[in-house]
């Protein structure tokens, strides 16, 4: 075939390829068309053996390839000469290399160089061995080298670089670096945008967090169980206003009664009992030593109906103070068993409120006095409820999903329409820290955390 035409078709072929390695199996096994050889390697500096002709991939732990990497990059390394092709003798080799060189290559050994393009970052230089049986005609030198420059554009067509490599990097910083040539270094773009990114990590801001906060009464009166005993009858609704004095639940007074019609039962026993011998003291001097044992009886009894008859007067839980009721619902309570000191119920001030935050152990970050705190309800997510820092736990407790916190509260700054128990998420602000502190402080603690540094 014409040379030419096969140069043409070698070219679409190499433009129509769609992977690296389908133009290195091209070009080391269908460069045959254009000229006679017995093995074609292909090489790239820092890659090594890409291609070797009559197989799939190279095998780069034979003695082979191992041996023709060290020969190319000495190649590679040698002085530029004219010319594409460059012919190989052993006498233009190292000792060591030349030593080896009957073993696996012919007399004649064409050498074809391929330069990185110094305007790409990711390109290499490589070149391409030849090895034959007899010598090439000097007129298809021209042709051969076109056939290689055309591939090698190809080539570097389809490289794609790697976007996290260091090369890259470090080569569009430095092209970046240069952009302003002539220039004074504090004029320059990329020393500016450098110097404004730096400015923007050192900018201080407010460190803050966020943390699950509802409103809370200030001070509510919590009330207890006086006694243990079953709750009868609840006399409040939830979030029903009471007065101080009104009558908020009772407990089932059955067994108390019981148990002082017992007890005066037996103080009336006692006192009769004493009374018969105190007659009797009269007549019988050795009956006044019974005296105080059964003095003493009377006043036993004559206390435990005192007790129980308050028992019965504390049956009747009346509110401390006005207020609304803050309940559950009233069903649940009727007939529960309770024990003395069990929570019923909260009496407060549905004027007076207050924020309560829960800090995350990770969160809990050094706040000056009165820091401010904003609450984000959730039924109101485009306003805030304001508020200054009033006190914060030193102890975590224990939170319903097993995780422990630190209990914050703030005093409102001002009056809010928002009822009592209405929940959302609170920012706590605390000391001025750079941006960059900011941003990476959770961060580095889960690392020191992990790695325990």
């Amino acid at each position: 075939m014409n040379p030419l035409l096969v140069l043409l078709e070698l070219g679409q072929r190499a433009r129509a390829a769609g992977t690296l390695p389908e133009l290195g199996f091209l070009l080391v096994n269908d460069t045959r068309q254009l000229m006679p050889y017995r093995q074609a390697l292909l090489w790239f500096e820092g890659e090594g053996v890409r291609a070797v002709s009559g197989l799939l991939a190279p095998e780069a732990n034979t003695p082979f390839i191992q041996w023709t990497h060290r020969l190319m990059g000495h190649l590679s390394s040698a002085p530029v000469t004219p010319g594409p092709v460059h012919t190989v003798h052993a006498a233009q080799l190292p000792d060591d290399l030349a030593a080896e060189w009957s073993e696996w290559l012919s007399p004649h050994v064409y050498w074809l160089r391929l330069p990185a393009d110094p305007g790409r970052s990711d390109a290499r230089a490589g070149g391409v061995l030849f090895v034959c049986e007899a010598p090439w005609d000097d007129t298809l030198h021209a042709l051969v080298g076109e056939w290689i420059a055309t591939w090698h554009h190809a080539w570097n067509a389809r490289l794609r670089p790697t976007p996290w490599s260091a090369l890259v990097w470090r080569q569009a910083l430095k092209k970046a670096w240069h952009t302003d040539g002539g220039h004074p270094w504090w004029k320059r773009t990329p020393v500016r945008i450098a110097l404004l990114i730096a400015l923007l990590l050192v900018w201080p801001v407010r460190l803050t967090i966020l943390a699950p906060g509802e409103l809370v009464p200030v001070d509510p009166a919590v009330i207890r169980a006086p006694l243990d005993g079953v709750v009868a009858q609840v006399h409040v609704r939830p979030n029903q206003a009471v007065k101080a004095g009104d009558l908020l639940f009772s407990f089932d007074e059955a067994p108390i009664a019981t148990r002082l019609e017992v007890a005066r039962q037996a103080l009336t026993t006692a006192e009769a009992e004493y009374r018969q011998l105190a007659q009797l003291a009269l007549s019988d001097p050795r009956s006044k030593a019974q005296l105080a044992t059964l003095l003493g009886k009377v006043a036993e009894k004559q206390a435990e109906a005192d007790f129980l008859a308050g028992q019965s007067a504390r049956a009747k839980v009346t509110a401390p103070q006005d207020g609304v009721a803050l309940l559950d619902d009233p069903a649940e309570l009727i007939g529960k068993p309770v024990q003395t000191g069990e929570r019923i119920m909260r009496v407060a001030n549905p004027r007076s409120r207050e924020i309560e935050a829960w800090i995350p152990i990770g969160d809990a970050i050094p706040l000056d006095d009165a820091a401010p705190v904003d609450l984000f309800l959730s039924a109101s997510p485009l306003s805030s409820v304001s508020g200054h820092l009033r006190y914060l736990a030193h102890d975590a407790l224990p939170r319903p999903d097993g995780s422990y916190a630190y209990r914050l509260r703030a005093t409102l700054d001002d009056a809010t329409d928002h009822r009592i128990g209405m929940k959302g998420t609170a920012k706590v602000q605390g000391h001025r820290v750079p941006v960059l502190y900011w941003v990476m402080r959770r961060p580095i603690a889960s690392i020191r955390q992990f790695l325990a540094w």
